[in-house]
């Protein structure tokens, strides 16, 4: 049976939360999750972690090589140090990687297109909007209708694109998924990608923060550096 959904996941807590939520409403979603060269590899591994809880198949597309010419961004570039604090701050700035949404998008609408699937899907939310240009509203509604373009003629009319995480926090995200019941020790989130979350880079700050503002226990295990 074809896929129902098309779903890019990282390993952390929103496309986990995303996935679930697909699968709780009798999707069928094939997942991917793409090694762009970033420095945080452990994620992947929790990718497939996600994929094994969910009985969900699942791809891990290699485009490490992209960082030949897509170069300087603390999350891949060992040269650049990863910034600690919260997204707000402006040297959040370095953990932009250039079009990183778009370009796994576009594969993952490529595979939609090829598997006959009607729904591509990514966990990007409102949170990411001032710091990530491929993040905000404006271009998950400008990328679904380049994409029209892009597909027509293939019989996908009605490929849809859904993020429906684009207007939500981080913490109402957390808060659908514990109501879905998702164990969030089994999602990985920092970007030094250490033998433990650090919890004191814009990430893990994030991270802590949505379980507070629940009031829900956070189940991470944190390093010594926070």
């Amino acid at each position: 049976m074809n896929p129902t959904h098309v779903l890019i996941v990282s390993g952390g807590m929103d496309s986990a939360t995303l996935a679930h939520q697909a699968v709780r409403y009798g999707g069928k979603p094939l997942l991917l999750t793409f090694d762009y060269g970033q420095r945080h590899k452990k994620e992947i591994d929790y990718a497939r972690i996600l994929a094994e809880d969910l009985k969900a198949p699942h791809k891990v597309i290699d485009l490490s090589s992209v960082n030949q010419v897509i170069q300087g961004s603390a999350l891949t570039d060992d040269t650049v140090e990863v910034p600690e604090g919260h997204y707000a701050a402006d040297n959040m700035a370095s953990t932009v990687v250039p079009n990183r949404n778009a370009i796994m998008l576009s594969v993952a609408y490529g595979a939609a297109v090829s598997l006959g699937c009607p729904t591509v899907g990514a966990a990007m939310h409102a949170g990411d909007h001032a710091v990530y240009p491929d993040c905000r509203p404006e271009f998950v509604k400008s990328f679904e209708e380049m994409e029209k373009v892009a597909t027509e003629g293939f019989g996908h009319a009605n490929l849809s694109f859904w993020a429906p995480y684009i207007d939500m926090s981080k913490a109402q995200i957390a808060e659908r998924g514990i109501e879905l019941g998702i164990d969030y020790s089994r999602t990985w989130s920092c970007y030094k990608g250490g033998e433990l979350h650090c919890g004191v880079c814009g990430t893990c700050v994030e991270r802590k923060e949505a379980f507070e503002l629940i009031g829900v226990d956070d189940p991470t295990d944190y390093g010594s550096e926070q």
